[in-house]
């Protein structure tokens, strides 16, 4: 099959590799039909995260065909339009038996190669998949489409650990895809007043178009009085920091009230810089969220009923063969591009 294969840091190269046999009965194969490319990807790609080390297929946001089942796949048969999870859980160890399924102590995620394991991914034209973590596609929604639903589900799993009562504001930091994802998803559930926080004039023109209240600049020298004036003097309860570097983690914390919650989804950065005395001395809440744990049923039916459209978060469907034009432009920050999606 082709393949899409980081050869080396910031080298991509279409490249005829094996095509992937069932390595267990509870694995089918999937003709990959549309994969798109990940901030996670994107930062793994110049080597800064060790998390993608050469040779490596990278991708894990997809959709597909299944092809071919093991002997024990129950649910699913050939033919089947599917997504699947990233995040491959072993089902056995104490946080599997809990649910904790994203926290699981064996887990492995899709396209990553690090110092733990090596695990190819889905930028290619047929990839392995477990049972376990397979979803049907709902009739009339799109591969695209399916493409997103991971990252749909990392915002929705986010806003579980932490959800606004009826009323109350909000606010996001980063309005990269999964911020922009997150305020699609607060849109639904909250009659407070929804602010973006982003240093991008268009992605805070795009935070506005698709559910924010309020944009504003976090090196604007009036933000905490601007964000103190919508609060009644307030501040925020609840702030989602969709980056992940001291900077905007920092301007997060200083928006939320005492005792109010941020809770952690971007993690470009290993660590930062934490104003330690601020977070204490004010009971603030900080809550980490990894991936996805159950999400996935409801981003797609959200997805399929249209109450989440994410069609205007895709800037551009484009081969898999022009996979290294998109990464550099990614990289590069060039056209403002949010989420391009890959066509073997």
């Amino acid at each position: 099959m082709q393949a899409l294969v980081l050869t080396a840091y910031k080298n991509l190269e279409m490249q005829e590799v094996a095509k992937p046999e069932l390595l267990s009965p509870t694995q089918v194969l999937v003709r990959i039909k549309a994969a798109s490319i990940c901030g996670s990807d994107v930062h793994g790609y110049d080597g800064s995260t060790g998390r993608r080390r050469p040779p490596v297929i990278m991708g894990h946001e997809g959709s597909g065909i299944i092809e071919q089942t093991g002997s024990l796949v129950t649910n699913f048969k050939v033919g089947d339009r599917v997504t699947f999870d990233s995040t491959i859980y072993c089902g056995t160890c104490s946080f599997c038996k809990q649910g904790l399924f994203n926290l699981c102590n064996n887990r492995r995620v899709l396209g990553v190669s690090c110092s733990d394991y090596h695990q190819d991914g889905i930028f290619a034209e047929y990839a392995l998949i477990e049972e376990r973590v397979l979803f049907h596609l709902p009739d009339g929604l799109s591969f695209e489409e399916a493409a997103m639903a991971e990252p749909a589900g990392v915002a929705a799993h986010a806003i579980s650990l932490a959800e606004p009562k009826l009323g109350e504001d909000v606010a996001v930091v980063g309005a990269g895809l999964i911020g922009l994802l997150v305020i699609k998803l607060l849109s639904t559930m909250t009659s407070g007043t929804i602010i973006a926080i982003e240093m991008d004039e268009q992605r805070r023109k795009k935070a506005l178009e698709i559910g924010a209240d309020v944009a504003l600049d976090p090196g604007d020298p009036q933000l905490l009085a601007k964000v103190g004036t919508i609060t009644n003097g307030e501040m925020l309860p609840l702030v989602y920091e969709a980056v992940g570097a001291s900077s905007p983690i920092n301007t997060a914390i200083t928006l939320v009230r005492k005792g109010g919650t941020v809770v952690l989804v971007g993690n470009i950065t290993p660590t930062i810089e934490l104003p330690l005395q601020s977070v204490v001395t004010r009971q603030v809440r900080l809550q980490g969220s990894c991936a996805i744990n159950g999400e996935y049923p409801t981003v797609l039916k959200m997805m399929a009923d249209k109450k989440l459209d994410v069609t205007d978060l895709i800037s551009k469907v484009a081969p898999l063969k022009e996979g290294k034009i998109w990464f550099d432009k990614l990289y590069n920050r060039e056209d403002n591009l949010l989420k391009v999606v890959l066509v073997p």
